[in-house]
């Protein structure tokens, strides 16, 4: 078993930051990098030995994400990422302490999440299994793109048999619709980068995870009625309504979520061309 460190990305996590960090006890050095919470989410956080706090005001997420790996000095040469609504269960915990090799070959490794909706774990409503960047060498890691941002690594990639437990609900209903409205101006300014560039990366998709859910998106975005040919992924060949009621209304979400992005593309085009919408 070794040390290692971990960090928790935070702004008005009041609600989650304390579970997050029940979960977190094994780790001497959790860093929670917060944006200037306005609720007791700092507060909250001082009260644990183990957690020390640096604030950034966030700009976007690939810019405040590697200021992170550039500035902040952590204890351990390892560093375990997790979301505040994410949860780290105790087999995960040991899995990592016994990763975190300082010799080790590798310079990150790549777990898998359980997204949670309605007490039921989306299994077929969300494109699980999706690999994520997760425990890393933060010299070996940065990170591109204004949101949902993918990993770089240098170095060689490994595997952790262990999951994240994802509640992206936890802040209710309407605090999603807010977050993906804010989303999906910064997923359409992505958008009509990926359509001004007329390579796409084919070869990518037979790169590791990073590579291969950044080169699908790119080919993806490239596709008419995006947010149609979405909703009938998940809902037929995903069958997200083995996943029930939670299945089929998430499957609605993120229909309106393409939605949003592709309204917001035309927008954007609109008002360049110099005409009112």
């Amino acid at each position: 078993m070794h040390p290692v460190s971990a960090l928790i990305l935070t702004k008005d996590e009041a609600i989650n930051i304390e579970a997050c960090l029940d979960c977190l006890r094994f780790s001497d050095d959790v860093v929670v990098y917060d944006s200037y919470s306005s609720d007791e989410t700092v507060e909250l956080a001082k009260k644990y030995d183990n957690v020390r706090v640096v604030q950034r005001k966030f700009d976007n997420w690939s810019t405040h994400q590697n200021w992170c790996m550039e500035n902040i000095e952590f204890k351990h040469p390892w560093v375990l990422y997790v979301d505040a609504d994410e949860r780290v269960e105790d087999d995960l915990a040991r899995e990592v302490q016994e990763k975190a090799d300082p010799d080790s070959e590798f310079a990150a490794f790549q777990l898998r999440r359980k997204d949670m909706f309605m007490g039921k774990w989306l299994k077929r409503a969300q494109l699980y299994p999706t690999w994520i960047v997760r425990m890393f060498r933060p010299k070996n890691i940065r990170y591109e793109r204004l949101v949902n941002p993918i990993a770089i690594v240098d170095g060689k990639t490994g595997d952790l048999d262990g999951h994240l437990i994802h509640y992206p609900f936890s802040k209710g209903i309407d605090h999603w619709f807010a977050r993906h409205n804010q989303y999906s101006g910064m997923e359409a300014e992505e958008l009509l980068k990926v359509q001004a560039n007329r390579n796409i990366p084919f070869g990518d998709l037979f790169g590791d995870a990073s590579a291969r859910r950044a080169a699908l998106k790119n080919i993806f975005f490239r596709l008419p009625i995006r947010p149609h040919i979405k909703w009938f992924y998940y809902m037929f060949w995903r069958m997200a309504w083995l996943d029930g009621s939670a299945g089929r209304s998430y499957a609605r979400l993120i229909y309106l979520y393409e939605y949003m992005i592709s309204m917001k593309v035309k927008a954007i085009v609109h008002q360049r061309s110099g005409k009112e919408l």
